[in-house]
């Protein structure tokens, strides 16, 4: 394997219809009341877009809703179909190919409960504009989630992009993040996942693994790649090889999850706060993940209301959100301390009429996984937020957290949104956020006047620790960091494709706007992985000064940061304020190791 040592792009992959259950020939699950005594122990309704299996059902029949799934779902990327496959403990001889919008999931209390003997394998489009014809940079929206892998092909390939993590995953085995023949590939996340084998990285552009550990070499890789708390990871060595190595990762706490217990009662396990962590939170097994009843929780369909929805969480219930889009003419509002709203198989949240699609009070210990919020037809000020204004409460001991949500203004329907994301709590901690502009999507709704969106991510509270921030396209920052003690680690960043002039894309401290902002006020902020790159696309040359904008004080430490030109017109001047190289007019890399 060699890295990618050419420009890349994305290109719109092709986009097929969305196909109902009935169409597919997919048996819809029966519904399943609770049973008598109430101990949770019968299945959930979970709905029509939930299969849930256990060891006893024929390998055909899952076969075969498996295959039917990736058959409908391989091009959808931007339908409106949601699926969850689950699978109760014990093994299962099953190829499960993931297309968009697919969970995989294990309902084990430990990832290796649920043994996939097969794979659980996402692999590459046919991509033309690749030398190898193929490629995995649109391969967004899907996951794995706590289960263990035992690959029958000589490893499982997991081939993604953004917004497709893998969590409390076992491989027992190699596993491959490229498409194959060093196709293009633009990811990715792991957590809480250990890999026995080697990890064959390969074109991957950047990568963030976080808490979890490598039994093998991790090969390759191109401009980005950071590890967090990895045990067997390799040494640090950006810019060459792209390592970025933390040996513990400052303060996490993993994704809920469903599980079912010994005595059969569907639970959702709520993973506890961990300091200066390395390594999965399952290896030893010695102590009992806490864990929540299901019937602690409201299961709800889209074709519930944003206003039922509010009164279950206002009478202090959990939310569980089964597989669809939910049309909200009105902010979802968690106001209870401990609260925790998990999506299953990718749920999207859309607003309608221009409020936000979440609104999180200041309190401790709120739990926001697994969801899409895709921007309406009337602007929103911000899509999801994180206390109020000025909100000074400190939750060190119980933050809020944000786990797994992914941005989207535009691609599906013309959205609109000033902010996508603003945080204003203290202490929370963001853990795999991809906020995007669409780039691309359906016709009419890609374009400058058409999606607009000033910034993807803004941090007004102090103490903020994100571990994977991938924020792209948006017309002015990026990211803007205005709370102290804030911590990145990892960064991903494409600059719009689509300014029409540079007159259109300048800030007032020059051409283009910073993708990544720390405000002149902050007195201390450290960052580490951060990437930006550029590919303007309307044949006009545009300039962006300067990638990241900080002040230069001394509590203020940004570690391996790397600029790319990609492809188009223009490019980016400095790397960060006024160091680094310029990448302008062809392909190249401007690194900085240290700054100040």
């Amino acid at each position: 394997m060699r890295p990618l040592d050419h420009s890349r792009r994305r290109f719109l992959a092709v986009t097929a219809a969305s196909a109902s259950l009935t169409a597919l020939g997919l048996p819809a699950l029966p519904a399943a009341a609770a049973s008598p005594a109430g101990d949770g122990t019968a299945d959930p309704d979970l709905g029509p877009n939930v299969f849930v299996y256990d060891p006893a059902t024929p390998t055909e029949e899952i076969q075969s809703t498996l295959d039917r799934l990736f058959a409908a779902q391989e091009h959808n990327e931007m339908g409106a179909d949601r699926y969850a496959v689950l699978f109760k403990p014990g093994r299962y001889e099953v190829n499960a190919r993931l297309g968009y919008y697919t969970t995989v999931a294990g309902l084990g209390a430990h990832p290796d409960d649920v043994e996939i003997h097969g794979a659980v394998r996402v692999v590459g489009q046919a991509d033309p504009n690749s030398p190898a014809g193929i490629s995995a940079l649109t391969n967004f929206w899907r996951s794995v989630e706590n289960l263990a892998i035992s690959p029958t092909d000589w490893s499982n390939q997991w081939a993604v992009s953004q917004a497709s993590p893998m969590r409390r995953v076992h491989v027992k085995g190699i596993l491959w993040l490229e498409p194959g023949n060093g196709g293009y590939s633009s990811g990715g996340y792991i957590a809480d996942s250990k890999v026995d084998g080697i990890t064959i990285n390969g074109s991957q552009q950047q990568w963030l693994t976080r808490d979890s550990e490598l039994g093998g070499d991790w090969t390759n890789g191109v401009w980005n790649q950071v590890f967090s708390g990895v045990l067997g990871a390799p040494a640090q060595g950006f810019p060459n090889p792209p390592y970025t190595t933390l040996p513990t990762s400052p303060v996490t706490r993993e994704k809920p999850y469903l599980f079912v217990d010994a005595a059969g009662a569907w639970r959702v396990a709520v993973p506890a706060l961990r300091r200066d962590s390395a390594g999965t939170t399952w290896a030893t097994g010695d102590r009992p993940v806490p864990s929540l009843p299901l019937a602690d929780f409201f299961v709800a369909r889209p074709t519930d209301s944003a206003k039922r929805i509010n009164q279950e969480l206002a009478q202090g219930r959990h939310l569980l959100l089964t597989p669809g889009v939910y049309q909200l003419d009105r902010a979802l509002r968690v106001k209870h301390p401990d609260t925790v709203v998990l999506g299953l198989g990718m749920p999207s949240l859309a607003p309608t009429g221009g409020d936000a699609a979440l609104r999180i009070e200041d309190v401790d210990g709120v739990r926001i996984a697994g969801v899409l919020v895709d921007a309406g037809p009337v602007e929103s000020e911000v899509l999801v937020e994180v206390g109020k204004r000025n909100s000074h409460r400190s939750h060190a001991a119980n933050p809020i957290s944000l786990q797994d949500v992914f941005f989207r203004v535009g691609g599906p329907s013309a959205g609109r949104a000033v902010t996508s994301l603003v945080v204003n709590s203290r202490h929370t901690l963001i853990d795999n956020i991809w906020a995007w502009r669409g780039d691309h999507g359906k016709s009419g709704t890609i374009g400058w006047t058409v999606n607009t969106a000033g910034t993807g991510v803004v941090v007004e509270g102090d103490d903020v620790t994100a571990y994977g921030l991938f924020v792209e396209h948006y017309q002015r920052w990026q990211t803007v960091w205005n709370g102290e003690r804030g911590r990145t680690i990892f960064y991903q960043s494409e600059l719009p494709y689509d300014p029409p002039s540079q007159a259109a894309w300048t800030s007032p401290t020059g051409p283009g706007w910073a993708s990544y902002k720390v405000a002149g006020h902050v007195r201390e902020h450290e960052a580490w992985g951060l990437g930006v790159y550029s590919y303007f696309n309307q044949g006009v040359d545009i300039r962006c000064a300067r990638a990241i904008e900080a002040p230069r004080r001394a509590g203020v430490r940004l570690h391996d940061a790397v600029t790319v030109f990609l492809d188009g017109s223009g490019g980016i001047e400095r790397t960060i304020n006024e160091v680094g190289t310029p990448v302008v007019g062809s392909y190249g890399t401007s690194p900085v190791v240290e700054y100040p």
